[in-house]
């Protein structure tokens, strides 16, 4: 036991895994050494006094993730600090309760440096805590952090990748599609002039006063470049997988068209269509 707020669940000789039963339980023998496992949810109010004591790691609730990511939005707080942290899925636990936190609960989030330790979303919180006290997160730059995945390949054996935004794109992506997260306003125009897609889909950026979050759309047709846009009200901007799994088409240029990409389809099939299309 750790005075009369925290448990110790494991050990080793890098530190301590803690339950307890609140964020705001977390104290200053915690900093830079323990993994606090506390029954809150963690918006960015208990974020702040968790990355006060600046633990090694946290792990919370996700409550039902709420409006606007509100209960999970320290998530994010802590990946600016490169703090590891997660969230379990609150119908896997009692609130309140660290050690049924730690004992019984699924991790639901992730943030960035949770990842680079290993921590994955559908893993046990008990996991999860280990492998947070075990491993460290990396330390990138802004600009390394671009989350490039190959999800899938058309029948014709163009790529279809996502990344977080366009600027991310590499001269290979002029034979791939890109799925990316950033709106498709014009300041978009330029990064994909210099990529140059085979395809792309972007976000429309919420649509935004006379459409401008797709108005790039138009403005790079005319140098042969298809693409699309996805509703933000749906999938997640920054998150290109988001853009690729949640994604649901808002626009489309007439190169897209022509190549069957419509309103209303999804991302994952737009993309293929955009693979397979035939360039002129």
């Amino acid at each position: 036991m750790t005075g009369d707020l925290q448990t110790e669940m494991a050990k080793n000789d890098r530190g301590r895994v803690v339950a307890c039963d609140s964020a705001y339980h977390v104290v200053p023998e915690n900093r830079g050494r323990d993994v606090v496992v506390n029954a809150s949810y963690c918006g960015v109010l208990p974020a702040r006094f968790l990355a006060a004591e600046a633990p090694r790691a946290v792990i919370g609730v996700d409550c039902g993730v709420g409006p606007g990511g509100a209960s999970i939005a320290g998530l994010w707080y802590l990946e600016a600090l490169n703090m590891p942290a997660a969230v379990a899925d609150v119908m896997t636990v009692e609130l309140g309760n660290g050690v049924d936190l730690y004992e019984r609960g699924v991790i639901s989030f992730v943030n960035r440096a949770a990842a680079d330790c290993g921590v994955e979303p559908g893993m046990a919180v008990s996991l999860a805590a280990r492998l947070m006290l075990d491993n460290d997160p990396a330390a990138p730059s802004a600009s390394q952090v671009t989350n490039r995945m190959v999800v899938d390949t058309g029948t014709s054996g163009r790529k279809i990748v996502c990344t977080d935004s366009i600027a991310f794109g590499l001269p290979e992506d002029a034979d791939n599609v890109l799925v990316t997260a950033g709106h498709t306003g014009r300041s978009a125009v330029p990064y994909l002039l210099k990529v140059a897609p085979y395809g792309f889909i972007c976000s429309d950026g919420g649509g935004g006063r006379d459409g401008s979050g797709r108005a790039a759309l138009e403005i790079v047709e005319r140098e042969g470049l298809a693409g699309a846009t996805v509703d933000a009200r749906l999938a997640a901007m920054g998150d290109g997988l988001s853009s690729y799994r949640d994604g649901i088409i808002t626009g489309a240029n007439t190169l897209a068209r022509a190549a069957g990409v419509e309103v209303g389809m999804s991302a994952r099939e737009a993309a293929r269509r955009l693979a397979d299309r035939a360039r002129d």
